[in-house]
C-alpha cells in the first residue's frame, strides 16, 4: 500500500488515514454495509457528503420488502425462493439479471436477520399489505413480505439525532397505525403528543435512527461534509478516495475496498436528461440524489445498467413547503388518488388510467407520447375532486376539514373549474358524468379501478360493504365546490447505475469486477431491475446489497 499512501497525503482529524473499508453514503444501504463489514472484522469509515444522515431513506415510509423474511417466518406465514423468483420473472421485461436477482432473494432473509440481531432493525409484518401485482405467480395478495418499523427513542442518540435528514419534521407513529399502512384511523392526538414529547419516531426516521445507533455503538461515527472528488487506484485496484472536507483537502485509504451507496441521480439535471426515458417534473426524494456515486463509478470504468429506469410515481408539489435548501418539494400521492369522489384527467379532460393502481406502474403512464401533437399526452394531469372528498380525505399535509391551500384550484361548477385549469369544459363535464354513472353502479369498465386487492388498500375502508366493495375507491363527483390540483411525473429515486455481480462488486466494461469497488442502494443498477415488487421494493434490495457489499469487502484480500 506504499504507493497508495503516497497518493493520499490528507488525513482525518482523528489521525486515521487508512481503514479496511470505506463506505460512501449514510442511507440504509451505507449503514447496513458498515455494520456488515465491521461484524466481519474490518475497520470502517462511513463517509457522507452532506451535513445530514439518511437522505432518501430518512424521509421514506421505511417499509422493507423481502421475501421469506424472518418476521413472516416467525408469524407462520409461508413463502419460498421459488415463489419469489416466479413473481419477479412474471414481471420481467428484459431488465432482470439472474445473478443479482437471485442474490437478493437468497440473501435478503439473511441480511434482515443479521440487522435485527445487531439491533439495527426492529420490524414487524405490515398487516394485509399486498404485493403490487396480485394476479402474478408467486404474489402474496394478503401481504407478509412488507415490513414496518417499531418506534425508536431519539433521546438515545443524543446530539446525533439532530443530524438525521428532516428530523425537524418528526413522525411520531408507525406506518401500520396510519391509513397508509392499512389502519382505519390514526392514533389519538393525545398519544401523538406524548410520543413527540418523548421524542419517539417511526417510518424511515426510525430505520435510519436505529441503524445509526447500531453504528455508533460499534464506534462507527459518520464523517460528514466530505465531497469525494475521485477514487484512488493502485494499478487496477481501487485503494481510497480523495476530495474535500469543509473546504480542506481530504484523503483516506482503503485496504480492502470502497463501497458506493450515495443514492440516485434524479436531482442532477444533466444526468436526468441524458439517461431517463421520460419527463421528470417533480422528484419526491430530497435534493441529495445528485449522482456523485454514479460519476465516480463511471470514471473508474464501470459498466452501467438500468439507466433509463427509476422508481416512478405520481407526485404532488406543495409550493408552500419547499425543502430547507430552497428546492421545490413534492410528495408521492397514494390515498389522494385512491379514495372515492376523485379522478385524474389529462390535458384533454379525459381519464387515462386506473387511478388506484400502484404508484410505480402508474408513474409510467405519464411517459405516453402522442406523435400527433409531438408531446406527452397525459401531462399536465389533474386530480379532480369535490366537496365530499374535501370533507372526508386528506390532500398532502392538509387534513380533512382544514381549509384548502391557496394553490388548489376551486370553482362552484365543473365548467368553472375547467376554466381555472385550462381544460375544455365540455370534455371535463362529460368525463365526470360518465365516471359518475359507473361509480354509482360500483364498477369502472374503462380502467378496472377497484378490481384488485391493491386498489382497495388505500381506499376508504368504512365503505367496504357497499357496492361489492368497490365503493372503497369509487364514488361520484357531484357536490360543489369542485377542486383540482396538478399531478406531476415524479419518482422516488433512480434505480440505474453501475452493474454489480451477486457479491455487490461493481463490474467493469469487460464484465469483470473492478478490484476494490462495490456498491448498493439506488447508486447501482437495482438487483430487481425496474420491478417494484411491493411496498419497500427499494429498501429491501438496498439493505440486502449493503449487507452483501460490507461482507464481501471485509473478507477481500488487501
Amino acid at each position: 500500500m506504499t504507493g497508495c499512501r503516497a497518493a493520499l497525503p490528507g488525513r482525518l482529524t482523528t489521525g486515521m488515514s487508512e481503514v479496511d473499508v470505506i463506505i460512501l453514503g449514510t442511507g440504509a444501504a451505507g449503514m447496513a454495509a458498515a455494520l456488515a463489514a465491521h461484524d466481519a472484522g474490518a475497520s470502517v469509515a462511513l463517509v457522507e457528503r452532506w451535513d445530514r444522515i439518511g437522505g432518501t431513506s430518512a424521509i421514506s415510509g421505511g417499509v422493507i420488502w423481502v421475501a421469506d423474511n424472518p418476521r413472516m417466518r416467525a408469524a407462520g406465514m409461508s413463502d419460498s425462493r421459488e415463489d419469489a423468483l416466479a413473481y419477479f420473472r412474471s414481471l420481467d421485461h428484459g431488465d432482470l439479471v439472474p445473478e443479482t436477482l437471485e442474490a437478493f432473494v437468497d440473501r435478503g432473509p439473511e441480511a434482515l436477520a443479521f440487522l435485527e440481531d445487531a439491533g439495527a432493525l426492529a420490524v414487524s409484518v405490515l398487516p394485509g399489505y399486498p404485493d403490487y401485482y396480485t394476479d402474478r405467480p408467486g404474489a402474496k395478495p394478503q401481504g407478509s413480505r412488507a415490513l414496518d418499523h417499531d418506534l425508536f427513542d431519539l433521546t438515545t442518540l443524543g446530539e446525533w439525532a439532530t443530524k438525521i435528514y428532516a428530523i425537524e419534521e418528526p413522525k411520531p407513529l408507525m406506518l401500520r397505525e396510519t391509513p397508509l399502512g392499512g389502519a382505519s384511523a390514526m392514533p389519538p392526538m393525545e398519544v401523538l403528543g406524548q410520543r413527540m414529547a418523548a421524542r419517539q419516531c417511526g417510518f424511515g426516521q426510525a430505520m435510519v435512527a436505529r441503524l445509526l445507533k447500531a453504528c455508533l455503538t460499534r464506534g462507527i461515527e459518520p464523517i460528514l461534509g466530505v465531497e469525494t472528488k475521485r477514487l484512488v487506484r493502485d494499478g487496477e485496484r481501487i485503494t481510497g478516495i480523495e476530495g474535500t472536507k469543509d473546504g480542506a483537502p481530504f484523503a483516506l485509504a482503503a485496504r480492502r475496498g470502497v463501497i458506493i451507496t450515495t443514492g440516485g441521480f434524479e436531482w442532477d439535471a444533466e444526468a436526468r436528461q441524458t439517461f431517463l426515458r421520460g419527463p421528470v417534473t417533480a422528484p419526491a426524494s430530497p435534493p441529495t440524489g445528485t449522482g456523485g456515486g454514479l460519476k465516480l463509478a463511471m470514471a473508474a470504468g464501470a459498466k452501467l445498467g438500468n439507466m433509463t429506469s427509476a422508481w416512478w410515481a405520481p407526485t404532488l408539489v406543495t409550493p408552500d413547503a419547499p425543502w430547507a435548501s430552497g428546492e421545490p418539494r413534492a410528495q408521492i400521492i397514494l390515498i389522494e388518488r385512491t379514495v372515492p369522489h376523485s379522478i385524474m384527467v389529462n390535458r384533454s379532460g379525459q381519464r387515462f388510467c386506473n387511478e388506484a393502481a400502484n404508484y410505480s406502474a402508474l408513474g409510467g403512464v405519464f411517459h405516453q407520447f402522442d406523435p400527433a401533437t409531438y408531446d406527452y399526452a397525459n401531462l399536465p394531469a389533474w386530480l379532480i375532486f369535490d366537496a365530499q372528498y374535501a370533507a372526508r380525505y386528506p390532500l398532502g399535509t392538509r387534513q380533512p376539514g382544514q381549509p384548502m391551500p391557496d394553490w388548489v384550484a376551486r370553482a362552484d361548477t365543473l365548467e368553472g373549474l375547467a376554466g381555472e385549469i385550462g381544460l375544455e369544459a365540455d370534455a371535463l363535464v362529460e368525463t365526470v358524468a360518465r365516471f359518475n354513472v359507473h361509480a354509482d353502479e360500483g364498477r369502472d369498465p374503462e380502467f378496472g379501478r377497484g378490481n384488485s386487492a391493491y386498489d382497495h388498500f388505500y381506499g376508504d375502508r368504512s365503505r367496504a360493504k357497499e357496492k361489492g366493495g368497490a365503493a372503497v375507491t369509487l364514488g361520484a363527483i357531484r357536490e360543489a365546490p369542485f377542486y383540482a390540483v396538478e399531478i406531476s411525473s415524479g419518482l422516488l429515486g433512480t434505480n440505474g447505475g453501475p452493474r454489480t455481480d451477486g457479491q455487490a462488486r461493481i463490474l467493469g466494461h469487460d464484465g469483470a469486477p473492478i478490484p476494490g469497488l462495490l456498491g448498493a442502494g439506488n447508486a447501482i443498477a437495482c438487483p430487481t431491475g425496474g420491478i417494484y415488487a411491493g411496498a419497500g421494493g427499494t429498501l429491501g434490495p438496498a439493505l440486502t446489497f449493503g449487507y452483501i457489499a460490507g461482507r464481501t469487502a471485509a473478507l477481500a484480500n488487501a
